[in-house]
């Protein structure tokens, strides 16, 4: 007799395990604990086997009779429900170890090694912000170009553009590595070149090369009394000009005030510097090491575990009245001493593109980098000091 959805839920559990057969070898068993269980009972190859349907009630007796019929069909094809069961489960565990978000987290991990913090915290951000949400559970080898092109159109439309192209290139750079390692066969981000918006034209720093308001600025930094450490990574921002990242995690642990010297690993070239001190510098840092040596930063924060933040030095600079978009930023110094060093005290373009960790031909190889031109640039930093003193100086109005 037929089972109905009132039998089984009247049906009461005994000492032993009870079985309501509904036809064809399908049956509900009920546990002596009261569970329900379906299953369905048959025979391949000449053995008896049982085939788990699911608990009742998360599949009901009319979902129960479909998985006994798809089994029956199965069982007429001359497949064995159970080993196709087993096979299907076999193939979504594979589906899933072989996801997106599988694959991006695992190249991720090794991707980082050699990468500096901030673009390791950014890079994680965008594939958990911008891509896993929504390409994340779907097999790799199944993503296709437009589905892609779903997931950066959501960027651009919120009118961020570059950072649509950024996020393609992190995507781009998990298929390659899926393709590396036999899990995809093609990276079909290339399909999509042309699709987006193209990126805007890079904006320059803003950045004085004029001597006179050069001379006027220092003037200003050297008067401003918004804090100690401010004032300091003001004053050694256009004697170094160093990236502004650089210089805010500058290191007790990596200046050598009796060498004058500060060995870091520039954050986007990822190489090894030396930045010889001029006599200015160093006075500045030996005057700066009583308040904060005892600490990591040379330059900490409120919270003395962090480096002064970001917007520090800008803030500070618009406090003096200086207009940080169209008129200076603390990134222009670079651009300020490398206009200057060239055009003013005349020194070769290689020895400062290289103080500026800008990619130079090297025939002697990365190993010889962090000391190459150490001498010129000895004397080519303490020039460029005393010549900021001299600006600081001179009244350019006589």
């Amino acid at each position: 007799m037929a089972l109905t959805t009132v039998t089984i839920e009247k049906v009461k559990p005994g000492e032993k395990a009870r079985k309501l057969f509904d036809g064809g070898g399908l049956y509900i068993e009920i546990a002596p604990t009261g569970g329900k269980l379906w299953r369905y009972q048959y025979r391949f190859d000449g053995k008896q086997k049982l085939l788990a349907l699911g608990k009742y009630p998360d599949v009901s007796l009319h979902d129960a009779r479909e998985r006994h019929q798809e089994a029956r069909k199965q069982l007429a094809k001359g497949i064995d429900p159970m080993a196709a069961k087993k096979a299907q489960k076999a193939a979504g565990k594979e589906r899933a170890a072989n996801s997106f978000e599988v694959i991006a987290r695992e190249w991720f991990d090794r991707w980082k090694a050699d990468k500096v913090s901030g673009t390791v915290a950014w890079s994680f951000s965008m594939l958990e912000k911008f891509i896993l949400p929504y390409i994340g559970k779907r097999p790799i080898a199944e993503i296709s170009a437009p589905e892609i092109l779903l997931v950066l159109r959501r960027i651009e439309e919120r009118g961020a553009i570059n950072t649509a192209h950024r996020v393609k290139i992190i995507a781009s750079q998990v298929f390659r590595y899926a393709i590396a390692t036999g899990r995809a066969e093609r990276d079909p981000v290339p399909d999509l070149r042309g699709a987006l918006q193209p990126r805007p034209q890079a904006k320059h720093f803003s950045a004085f090369t004029d001597p006179a308001k050069v001379g006027e600025l220092l003037r200003a930094i050297d008067a401003y009394h918004g804090g100690v450490v401010v004032r300091a990574a003001l004053r050694l921002a256009p004697m170094v000009f160093a990236r502004p990242g650089e210089l805010r995690n500058a290191k007790w642990a990596d200046i050598d005030l009796d060498a004058a010297e500060w060995r870091y690993t520039s954050t986007k070239k990822r190489k090894d510097m030396i930045v010889p001190l001029a006599r200015q510098a160093v006075e500045i840092l030996r005057d700066l090491h009583i308040l904060t040596g005892a600490g990591n930063f040379v330059f900490p924060g409120l919270r003395k575990d962090r480096a002064i933040s970001v917007g520090t030095l800008n803030r500070a600079m618009q406090s003096m009245g200086y207009n940080t978009q169209e008129e200076i930023t603390t990134h222009g110094f670079r651009a300020m001493a490398r206009t200057l060093l060239r055009e003013k005290l005349r020194f070769d373009s290689e020895i400062i593109e290289f103080q500026l960790s800008h990619t130079t031909k090297n025939p002697l190889g990365m190993a010889y980098d962090r000391a190459q031109f150490i001498d010129d640039r000895r004397r080519m930093m303490q020039a460029w000091s005393d010549y900021l003193d001299d600006l600081k100086k001179t009244d350019f109005q006589k």
